[in-house]
C-alpha cells in the first residue's frame, strides 16, 4: 500500500500522487489504439513467458488471457474509425522486452510472478472503470472484448490467486523479498501503459 497515493487508498497510501496538469488531457481514439497496442504487446510477452517454463504450467489458459481479445478490438477500431494500426509505442515495447529479459530461469519467476499480478489484476479491478470511460467517451458506448471474460470475473481472480499462492509456498525467504520488491517496478511498466490515456506518455 506504500506504493498507492492517498487517493487510491486513504489510509494507508504513502506515495505522493502525480501533479495534475493545468489542462487535464482529453483522449483521442488514436490515444486509446496506441494504448490497446501497447497492452497488447506486453501481454503476449506475458503469454510467452508463461509458456515457456515448466513452473509456470498452472498459468496456462486460466481465462484471464487478453491478447486473442485485444487483436479483434484493435482491428476493431481501425476498421471502424479508419485508424492506421500504430507500432509499438515506446511504453510497451520497453516494458515487453524488460520482462522477456527478466526470467532466464526458475530463479527468476518470484520476480515475474510479481509482474503478472499486478497487470492481469490491475486490469481484472481498475481497468475495467477505464473500459468503461473510453467506451463513453470515444468509442459510442461500444464495449470491447478486452473488457469480457468467459465465466465470473471474480471466480476467475479467486482460482489464479489460489494459484499464485500455492506456487508461492514453495518460495525461500529470498524469494519471497524478490516478489516483494519487483512491485515498483510493475507499477511503472503498467502505469507508463495508462499514460496514454492521461497524457503522461509520447506515443
Amino acid at each position: 500500500m506504500k506504493l498507492h497515493t492517498k487517493a487510491q487508498a486513504p489510509k494507508e497510501g504513502e506515495a505522493k500522487a502525480p501533479a495534475k496538469p493545468a489542462v487535464p488531457h482529453v483522449p483521442t481514439q488514436m490515444d486509446y489504439l496506441q494504448f490497446l497496442v501497447d497492452s497488447n504487446a506486453v501481454y503476449v510477452a506475458l503469454e510467452e513467458i508463461v509458456n515457456s517454463n515448466g513452473l509456470l504450467a498452472p498459468f496456462r489458459n486460466t481465462g484471464i488471457e487478453r491478447t486473442q481479445e485485444l487483436e479483434k478490438d484493435i482491428a476493431w477500431m481501425c476498421n471502424k474509425f479508419d485508424l492506421e494500426r500504430p507500432d509499438v509505442g515506446m511504453a510497451g515495447g520497453r516494458y515487453a522486452e524488460e520482462l522477456k529479459a527478466m526470467v532466464k530461469g526458475d530463479d527468476d519467476v518470484p520476480e515475474f510472478m510479481c509482474h503478472y499480478y499486478n497487470y492481469y489484476f490491475a486490469h481484472l479491478a481498475g481497468g475495467r472503470m477505464i473500459g468503461k470511460q473510453m467506451s463513453k467517451l470515444l468509442l459510442d458506448g461500444e464495449t470491447l472484448e478486452f473488457y469480457k471474460w468467459k465465466g465470473n470475473v471474480n471466480d476467475l481472480k479467486a482460482k489464479v490467486k489460489g494459484q499464485i499462492e500455492e506456487i508461492a509456498k514453495l518460495w525461500t525467504r529470498e524469494e519471497r523479498d524478490n516478489c516483494i520488491n519487483a512491485t515498483a517496478g510493475a507499477f511503472r511498466g503498467g502505469g507508463a501503459i495508462n499514460g496514454y490515456l492521461y497524457g503522461g506518455s509520447p506515443h
